[in-house]
């Protein structure tokens, strides 16, 4: 993980506004010695300013160009790439992807040989990209004929959830494989998420996952967000993909 990533700021923000009460769990986090520094939290606070107001810039940009932009998060492996080579197929979106990944461009060029303008960022060591990675992929990618963008953040379940990228909406992809018990065990990146999808639900019946109890701990950390079950070998949950994202985007149907 980062040094400069603010995700435990995030979860000691949340403590301290919502009221929370003093439990062995706040002992934990507050041995963090990150968050016993006032330097350190001064240099993170200052970082996540300056993100801030570059994310601000991005959306702008994205807005004068009549564009959606989205941005992906999920664990390494749960099927942000597999997911939008197959969406093209099922939306009269275009749509193009920013991809994000410590090192190689194999994403990038899974999608381009799908015919989907798509632009690698290798982060090295960084767990997550920030607005001003994105900022630069945007200069690569041809803007002018697509309708929305896709930011397919780095695989971490934790990270980039801290960090505003200039996107509109947030998607969270979980896969069956992972279990239903990520949610409650990383709540920053699924309260923030407008569209959380269950993805490989085809493997189901093959794993102990329960959509009941997903949908219970989601309501609690975000009562506002839809949910969608997904599969790449099922249509009728890519269409209902397809339908989400033309309903946010403004295009006319």
């Amino acid at each position: 993980m980062c040094q400069d990533c603010g995700c435990s700021i995030t979860r000691h923000d949340h403590l301290l506004s919502s009221g929370h009460s003093h439990s062995k769990t706040d002992d934990n986090i507050a041995s963090n010695p990150q968050l016993n520094d006032k330097k350190t939290l001064s240099i993170i606070h200052k970082i996540l300013d300056k993100n801030d107001i570059e994310a601000q810039h991005n959306r702008a940009h994205f807005e004068a160009k009549g564009i959606k932009a989205f941005n992906l998060m999920s664990s390494p492996g749960s099927g942000k790439t597999t997911l939008l080579e197959h969406l093209h197929q099922y939306t009269e979106l275009k749509y193009a992807v920013i991809e994000g990944d410590l090192e190689t461009s194999r994403d990038a060029d899974r999608l381009k040989a799908k015919g989907i303008d798509a632009y690698q960022i290798q982060t090295g060591a960084a767990c997550h990209l920030d607005a001003f990675m994105v900022h630069s992929a945007l200069h690569h990618i041809n803007l002018d004929p697509i309708d929305i963008c896709f930011v397919e953040n780095v695989g971490n379940l934790v990270c980039p959830a801290s960090y505003d990228v200039g996107t509109h909406k947030n998607i969270v992809l979980l896969s069956v494989p992972e279990g239903d018990d990520k949610i409650e065990k990383y709540p920053v990146m699924f309260r923030r998420a407008d569209l959380v999808l269950i993805t490989k639900s085809d493997l189901m019946p093959y794993f102990d996952f329960s959509m009941e109890e997903s949908r219970a701990q989601l309501k609690k950390l975000n009562p506002n967000v839809e949910l969608l079950e997904v599969s790449v070998k099922d249509p009728q949950s890519l269409i209902k993909v397809a339908d989400w994202l033309l309903q946010q985007s403004g295009v006319p149907a």
